[in-house]
């Protein structure tokens, strides 16, 4: 390891020490950070071999190509996949990572467009080796597909950059306050819990709104109709890089009270997990990880490690 690769590993983990809070020390009039669409992403955080990564490879297992890391992407919205200007080119989050994985074992990323119904039977047949998009591990997934994490699923209040709302972070943060969330969610119900809980101990009441228009949502806060949204963390935290209106005060895991994360799928019994994991905790180390994640926002879903097929969210 490089000198420069051990200070990025220390500069990776004083920053999760401090996640979520740092998250939250959001400046409120952060610059708006342009987001490099071209095909050839010259900003993409590329890695060197990982010699002990390579070696967890299985003998026998078959890559889809071989010589090529053959990754599912769902092109989309960002910050997991888009089109790139090409319009037949993945962008964003999911493929930097793909690009990390296949780096660290010394492959060619090919990155295959599939929509998300599809990816289960296209990696089960063996079209690609690895399906990177983010797949929340459950127990019900476990059953047909091995997992290495790499990014945890958050859920987050944002507010407007202007707010006097510095955190929220347990029931009584939400007492008064008018929220937007969107209806039949998992953060739907921490709010209507929390709600429950104040009022019995006396607190005042939220107001719940719901907007099925982002545009409309967005205008509502910034006029201060409503106070703080509460929703899935990666969208908000792009945009709020990206737009530069928001911030970041509150973040919870996907599957509250559960911990929720998202990770690498591969095949079941392929035995291929274990070196995707190795790979990624190489770059977690060196700081690489990190860097990737920042250029789309979701710092703040950093993980210190990645994980061979820990617990998932309950079954159903």
């Amino acid at each position: 390891m490089t000198v420069q690769s051990r200070i990025r590993g220390l500069l990776l983990g004083a920053a999760l020490a401090l996640a979520p809070a740092a998250a939250f020390a959001t400046e409120r009039n952060a610059p708006v950070v342009e987001i490099d669409l071209s095909p050839e992403q010259a900003g993409r955080v590329r890695a060197e071999p990982v010699p002990a990564a390579v070696a967890l490879i299985p003998a026998d297992f078959k890559f889809a190509t071989p010589g090529k890391l053959t990754v599912a992407s769902v092109p989309g919205h960002l910050p997991f996949a888009a089109y790139a200007t090409d319009t037949r080119t993945s962008v964003g989050a999911e493929p930097d990572v793909a690009q990390l994985l296949a780096d660290s074992l010394g492959l060619e990323l090919e990155l295959i467009a599939v929509a998300w119904a599809d990816w289960p039977l296209g990696l089960t047949s063996g079209k690609y080796d690895a399906v990177v998009h983010n797949v929340t591990v459950t127990e019900e997934r476990k059953d047909k597909f091995d997992f290495a994490t790499y990014r945890q699923d958050l859920i987050g209040f944002y507010v407007a950059n202007d707010s006097g709302i510095l955190k929220i972070e347990k029931p009584a943060d939400v007492a008064g306050l008018k929220v937007a969330v969107g209806a039949s969610t998992n953060q739907e119900q921490i709010l209507l819990r929390w709600i429950e809980e104040n009022k019995a101990a006396g607190l005042p009441d939220t107001q719940v709104l719901y907007y099925d228009d982002p545009a409309v949502l967005d205008l509502a806060l910034q006029s201060g109709r409503i106070d703080a949204y509460f929703h899935p963390n990666a969208v908000q935290a792009f945009k709020a890089r990206t737009v530069g209106k928001t911030r970041l005060v509150g973040v919870f895991s996907g599957g509250y009270p559960e911990t929720a994360e998202i990770a690498v799928a591969a095949r079941k019994g392929s035995g291929i997990a274990p070196a995707f994991a190795a790979a990624l905790n190489a770059q977690i180390a060196n700081g690489d990880y990190l860097l990737a994640l920042k250029r789309w926002g979701l710092e703040a879903e950093a993980v210190t490690e990645s994980r061979v097929n820990p617990p998932g969210l309950p079954r159903k």
